[in-house]
C-alpha cells in the first residue's frame, strides 16, 4: 500500500475524477508492479479487502481468476464502486472464470443497472465469441426497447452489443443499424481524431469496412 501511495500523482487522479474514479496512479507504473509481483492469490484477496481503487486494480492483475466462485465474483462486482475496478474485474477476472456464463445469466437483468451492465458486457463478448443458444433478435428487440432511457452504464453496454451484433451478424446488420439511427444514442459523443465513434451505425460501418477484403 505504501508502495501504491509512493505511485499516486495529483494530475492523474484529477483526471480520474472526470470518470468517475478515484485512483492516482498511472495505470503503466501499476501493471509493471504487477509484473515484479506476479500472480498472488492470497495478496490479491488482502488487497481487494482493502476498498481502495489502486490497491483493487493490482489485484485483479495479480490473481487468479479461477480461484474465484461464483459468489466471491458476485460479491466483488456489486462492491466494486469505480468504473475502472468494474470494467478490469469483468473483463480480467470474470471472463477467464468457469463461472462466466452463469454469472452472466444472474447479472443480465439485474435491478442494479451498474450490475446489469456487466451481463450485458459478458453478453457481447458472447455475441463475438459464441453466439451460438443466444437470442440476438431478441437482444435486438431489448436494446430498441430499452437502451434510449437506460442509465449510462447500461447504455454503454447495450450499445456495445447493438454494435457487435451487427458487426459478427450479417443478416442482422442492417436492422441493428436501424435501431442506432432512430435511437442516435451516443451519436454526438466526442470522438478524438482517428478513433471510432461510439455511435453504433459509425461503429458498425467503420469496422465492417476494415474487415473487408480492399478492392483494387
Amino acid at each position: 500500500m505504501a508502495e501504491l501511495a509512493d505511485l499516486e500523482d495529483p494530475k492523474i487522479r484529477a483526471v480520474n475524477a472526470r470518470h468517475g474514479d478515484d485512483h492516482a496512479v498511472n495505470l503503466t507504473k501499476l501493471r509493471a508492479l504487477a509484473k515484479r509481483l506476479k500472480t498472488q492469490q492470497d495478496l490479491a484477496r488482502e488487497l481487494w479487502a482493502t476498498d481502495d481503487s489502486a490497491a483493487r486494480l493490482l489485484a485483479i492483475l495479480i490473481c487468479r481468476p479461477k480461484a474465484y466462485d461464483f459468489t466471491d465474483l458476485d460479491t466483488m462486482l456489486r462492491g466494486a464502486r469505480t468504473p475502472k475496478v468494474h470494467d478490469w474485474l469483468v473483463g480480467y477476472v470474470v471472463k477467464k472464470s468457469p463461472h462466466a456464463e452463469e454469472l452472466r445469466r444472474a447479472w443480465f437483468a439485474d435491478p442494479d443497472p451498474v450490475v446489469a451492465s456487466a451481463g450485458w458486457a459478458l453478453t457481447t463478448d458472447r455475441v463475438a465469441k459464441k453466439p451460438e443458444g443466444l437470442d440476438l433478435p431478441g437482444l435486438l428487440d431489448l436494446i430498441e426497447t430499452n437502451m434510449k432511457d437506460a442509465p449510462d452504464r447500461l447504455q454503454w453496454a447495450m450499445n456495445h452489443c447493438l454494435a457487435q451484433i451487427g458487426i459478427e451478424h450479417p443478416a442482422l446488420r442492417a436492422r441493428a443499424i436501424a435501431i442506432g439511427e432512430r435511437l442516435e444514442v451516443l451519436k454526438d459523443y466526442p470522438t478524438s481524431p482517428g478513433c471510432t465513434s461510439p455511435y453504433a451505425p459509425a461503429w458498425i460501418g467503420e469496422m465492417v469496412r476494415r474487415s473487408s477484403p480492399s478492392t483494387p
